[in-house]
């Protein structure tokens, strides 16, 4: 079984540029064994197979393993203390304000931040950058369709300004659309923008190895310019923030030294 994974990653490194094996092991094996059922493989070169053949296959593949999971202000609280550093540190100390909403998903966390700086009236000066190593959800992301049970989190006065209803699903208005640029970007293999006033990456580094993590951090720093502020999730935390040229804000902010 063993050197059925070996092959399996080693195929979607190749394939697809992908890095497993930059996970923790016995997570997203677990992970890979789920969906590889649910497609009816019995071993994983069949599934290799199923995934370079099918579509669906190959899409429920990729939703599984590079965890599509979020939401307009997840975390309600924690996005409330990430508009109020970016009120008081950011906004005041820098002009044309750029913003890397990494690993984005279906585009919830970029469209917030739109949201937040479209209400302080910055969208004519700040850029956000949204990335995903996935292009199904990056496809998603631009078409900016949402279901109700993605806005829970939204105040009536948003909700009502920035959305249209099209039947059951809810549409993102073009003036926050247009404030977001989404492209595909593999946080362990690409190369990093640089000069940016913040980086969004949340609940998605607990999921690789240390040594993974870390040297992601240490890229984070340096794609930041000195000021500049690393939010993370609710259940993350950077233990030793120096190493990395960081210093703690709040549970969940870190500024650049």
């Amino acid at each position: 079984m063993e050197l059925d994974y070996k092959y399996f990653y080693d195929w979607v490194r190749k394939s697809y540029g992908l890095t497993l094996d930059a996970y923790k092991d016995a997570q997203m094996q677990r992970r890979i064994a789920s969906v590889m059922r649910k497609a009816g493989a019995r071993n994983f070169k069949e599934y290799a197979e199923l995934i370079k053949h099918h579509d669906n296959i190959r899409n429920d593949f990729f939703d599984q393993v590079t965890i599509n999971v979020t939401e307009f202000f997840r975390n309600k609280d924690k996005f409330d203390e990430f508009e109020q550093v970016l009120s008081a540190k950011i906004i005041p100390r820098f002009r044309n304000i750029k913003i890397w909403s990494a690993a984005c998903s279906n585009g919830a966390e970029p469209y917030t931040v739109g949201m937040i700086l479209h209400s302080k009236g910055l969208d004519r000066s700040a850029k956000i950058i949204a990335t995903d190593i996935d292009l199904n959800i990056l496809d998603k992301a631009k078409q900016g369709m949402y279901k109700e049970r993605d806005l829970k989190n939204i105040d009536k006065e948003y909700l009502k300004k920035y959305f249209s209803i099209d039947g059951s699903d809810y549409m993102i208005n073009d003036d926050i659309k247009k404030l977001v640029n989404f492209k595909r970007h593999d946080l362990i293999n690409d190369t990093y923008e640089k000069d940016l006033h913040a980086i969004i990456c949340r609940n998605v580094t607990i999921y690789f190895k240390n040594e993974v993590r870390n040297e992601i951090y240490h890229k984070f720093s340096e794609a930041l310019v000195p000021g500049g502020i690393f939010f993370i999730g609710a259940t993350e935390g950077i233990y030793n923030p120096g190493e990395f040229g960081f210093k703690k804000i709040t549970t969940s902010i870190y500024e650049k030294i």
